[in-house]
């Protein structure tokens, strides 16, 4: 996590300025602030990783209820913009006691949340979303308020929004799940998947155990999957997320 503030003229005292958390992939960290500061120009902008901050993701679990009464107790604490299955983004000082803060809360493994999300089909960071590859309409970026259709000028803007128009995605990020457990390190990046018949369906992109996320052609998805996995034919089944738009199959 990030930040990014402004100083020098536009409020007169520091604390007024305007000042944006930006959450990212810790592994592209050093990347996206360099990217940053290209736009800089003269303008002065100080860009800096806070390593003050610890950044939880508050799952939807039985007893979860409404936790924004706790929002007082966080220095940020909002509904996931993506989608409502993935619950809360809460931020803390590093070393605050999380069930202090949401009472009755439990603290999990990170594997857990990214269980949950390949559960859900949520693709998050470079490998689920790797630069220069990953569409933007492909990986449902804009079923999660991750695209904008009235906002110009942006990298990619004419084609996603000629995409977007036409009304024809033919592949998109799916959640999918393996008949046996697989080691993440065992299936190379990109794997095809295939149908019964040898067709390619599409490319396995990131998981774990026997659950993941891949990109697969929409007339595919209800159909019997396999991977080759070091010479083995790994049996899966894709599905549509719930939580999708009721046409978004289409």
């Amino acid at each position: 996590m990030g930040e990014l503030s402004s100083s020098g003229g536009l409020h007169e005292s520091q604390e007024e300025e305007p000042h944006i958390l930006l959450e990212c992939d810790s592994s592209v960290l050093d990347a996206i602030q360099k990217h940053l500061k290209l736009y800089k120009i003269r303008r002065k902008v100080s860009i800096s990783p806070c390593l003050d901050l610890s950044l939880w993701a508050v799952v939807p679990g039985e007893q979860a209820g409404d936790i924004s009464r706790y929002a007082d107790r966080a220095l940020v604490l909002t509904p996931d913009p993506r989608a409502e299955v993935m619950g809360w983004r809460l931020i803390i000082k590093a070393g605050a006691n999380l069930p202090e803060i949401i009472p009755g809360s439990r603290i999990e493994n990170v594997q857990d949340y990214h269980r949950h999300r390949y559960k859900q089909g949520i693709p998050e960071g470079v490998k689920d979303l790797p630069p220069g590859v990953a569409l933007p309409l492909e990986s449902n970026l804009a079923y999660m308020n991750g695209v904008s259709f009235t906002k110009g000028c942006y990298i990619g803007q004419e084609l996603t929004a000629r995409t977007h128009h036409m009304g024809v995605i033919r592949k998109r990020l799916v959640p999918v799940q393996f008949s046996v457990p697989l080691p993440q390190e065992s299936i190379p990046e990109g794997a095809e998947i295939l149908t019964e018949s040898g067709k390619a369906a599409g490319k396995f992109r990131a998981g774990g155990d026997e659950l993941g996320i891949a990109l697969l052609r929409l007339a595919n998805v209800n159909e019997p999957l396999c991977l080759n996995v070091a010479g083995d034919k790994v049996k899966l089944t894709a599905s549509i997320p719930e939580w999708w738009p009721k046409t978004a199959s289409k």
